[in-house]
């Protein structure tokens, strides 16, 4: 009898301790991040760059699929600042986000502590400074987010993995193009393009092994092609999504996106070009890194391979060559394709257009004819607070409106869970690239010239991917589809820098009048309040 009773006692503690093993709380990873001045010479001249822990660029952030990420950062600059984590979907947690429109920037000799999970994300993103021109300097990084071991990744694990931080770069410091932008003038072109904040780096690898290469574009403006001397790419994923592997000579990479490639080291050993060049630029500006094979002792030599010459045809193929991996796992344990967005009825179409702007005689950026304006007290402030005269709601049409330009905060009201089309229309000359805070979205059209209702007959509605990031081409458009599952207040941007500072942004208001725990977090005890928001009462 007591035999009988001490058996199962044992096994039901087993089972509770079992219980309590698989309902325990995802990691924590703590970080405390102090962002400095300090000096580089990434172009052989010595210059002021933005540093993050003493790192130019800033520390990688390596986390897994679920991390509680507790970031302090102490802002010892002469100026307020943010930072954004770019492709971090925040889910229901906007407060997190790290722009002017849902935070207080971080006064000097001050420090804010960021609380954000990577909920169901696995993938290659980054961070960068919102704040002003700051970008231009520096404190951008990494964030690398790998997959739970109980979740199987449609590839084999390669045998290292290399982080290629590639953007356009400026000899004058952010505090001189931000007097450019000021005095009304659009930013000029770039000195040059870097890698990991250099002009020259090596990568080394062993024959006959394979190598996951992280290439993002932290750059303010430059588009850039991406291609290793004698070597295919096996696209793996873009932005969290995983992608059928395709193999490409070389890919086309725009502001603020990130693309995951598996290299196999299946040449003769020696050292060959890894280059990255200019798209819509001219001159076209190029940086060069040497992937070098163990024991080469044959260095890279002669010309670097010249990339692809057509522009836009050819790159618009290419982005319409990325199809969503199906059967492939996700974050979590379920097909991506589960989720049929093709067979969702919209709830609601906007068309922005994008446009130069001369307003009170200077240059400025719209969308829409509305140019963005930030103001002293965030939108997610004076939404939570009830606080009038910060933002009006639809103060941005949903299509383009004609008539005059204006300056104003633009914010579109939505409805949780609303499933949206948003079409970027571009009609300058210039390729843009857009990004939305808080989602992914599904990526179903490329045309040139103006969108029509009759354009969505070429949307692909089965395998499109996901990311948080899309191109628009030159007087072209580019259409998306997004399910408003995140509540919050989220910023839809222009990614080239000069653009968004000048105006070419709005938010969207996701919004669910029931207040619930389960739509969206309370907002952080530890919130800064700035602009009308000083003196407010909060948890």
């Amino acid at each position: 009898m007591w035999t009988r009773v001490l058996l199962l006692f044992f096994a039901v503690s087993i089972f509770a301790s079992n219980w309590d093993i698989v309902n325990a709380e995802d990691p924590y990873r703590f970080f405390t991040w102090t962002v400095t001045y300090g000096t580089a010479s990434p172009l052989g001249l010595s210059q002021q760059v933005i540093l993050i822990n003493g790192q130019f660029p800033g520390p990688s952030l390596d986390c897994v699929t679920n991390d509680n990420v507790i970031i302090n950062v102490v802002n010892k600059l002469d100026q307020p600042f943010l930072l954004t984590w770019n492709g971090i979907k925040q889910r229901k947690n906007s407060w997190q986000d790290g722009v002017l429109g849902t935070n207080c920037p971080i006064p000097p000799n001050s420090n804010y502590t960021y609380k954000f999970q990577t909920k169901d994300q696995i993938g290659t993103y980054t961070y960068f400074p919102s704040t002003l021109v700051h970008k231009a300097s520096g404190g951008f990084g990494s964030i690398n987010v790998y997959a739970r071991p109980v979740i199987s990744v449609p590839y084999s694990k390669p045998a290292a993995d290399f982080t290629l931080l590639i953007g356009d770069w400026y000899l004058k410091s952010h505090k001189e193009l931000q007097k450019v932008l000021d005095s009304g003038k659009p930013l000029p072109s770039p000195d040059a393009i870097l890698i990991n904040g250099r002009t020259r780096s090596s990568f080394t690898g062993d024959q006959g092994k394979t190598y996951m290469f992280r290439v993002s574009n932290v750059g303010l403006s430059a588009s850039f092609n991406f291609r290793i001397q004698g070597h295919k790419l096996k696209l793996v994923e873009v932005e969290g999504s995983h992608v059928i592997q395709n193999m490409y000579d070389s890919l086309d990479v725009h502001v603020g996106q990130s693309v995951t490639v598996l290299v196999t080291l299946d040449q003769s050993v020696k050292d060959y070009y890894i280059i990255a060049s200019t798209k819509f630029l001219t001159p076209v500006l190029t940086a060069v890194a040497v992937l070098h094979y163990t024991n080469s002792r044959t260095g890279v030599s002669g010309p670097t391979p010249a990339g692809p010459t057509d522009e836009a045809a050819w790159s618009m193929d290419q982005a319409r060559s990325f199809r969503w991996n199906l059967t492939s796992n996700a974050a979590r344990p379920n097909p991506q394709g589960s989720f049929h967005y093709g067979n969702i009825k919209k709830s609601r179409t906007i068309i922005l257009a994008n446009s130069a702007a001369i307003i009170n005689g200077k240059q400025r950026f719209a969308v829409n004819q509305i140019s963005y304006n930030n103001t002293d007290t965030p939108l997610k402030l004076a939404d939570y607070f009830n606080i009038t005269g910060v933002f009006t709601l639809d103060s941005i049409k949903s299509a383009p409106p004609g008539g005059p330009y204006t300056i104003a905060t633009s914010v579109i009201g939505t409805s949780l869970h609303e499933f949206v089309e948003i079409v970027f229309q571009n009609n300058e000359e210039i390729i843009q690239s857009w990004h939305l805070d808080g989602y992914d979205f599904w990526v179903v059209g490329f045309g040139m010239g103006q969108w029509t209702q009759v354009s969505r007959n070429g949307y692909n509605l089965v395998d499109a991917p996901t990311r948080h990031t899309t191109q628009v081409y030159p007087k072209s458009w580019t259409a998306i589809l997004v399910s408003l599952d995140n509540q919050g207040m989220w910023n839809l941007r222009s990614a080239n820098w000069g653009g968004q500072y000048l105006g070419q942004q709005l938010y969207l208001r996701v919004y669910n009048p029931t207040k619930s725990l389960s739509n969206e977090y309370n907002i952080p005890t530890n919130a800064l309040l700035c602009g009308r928001a000083v003196g407010r009462k909060h948890p």
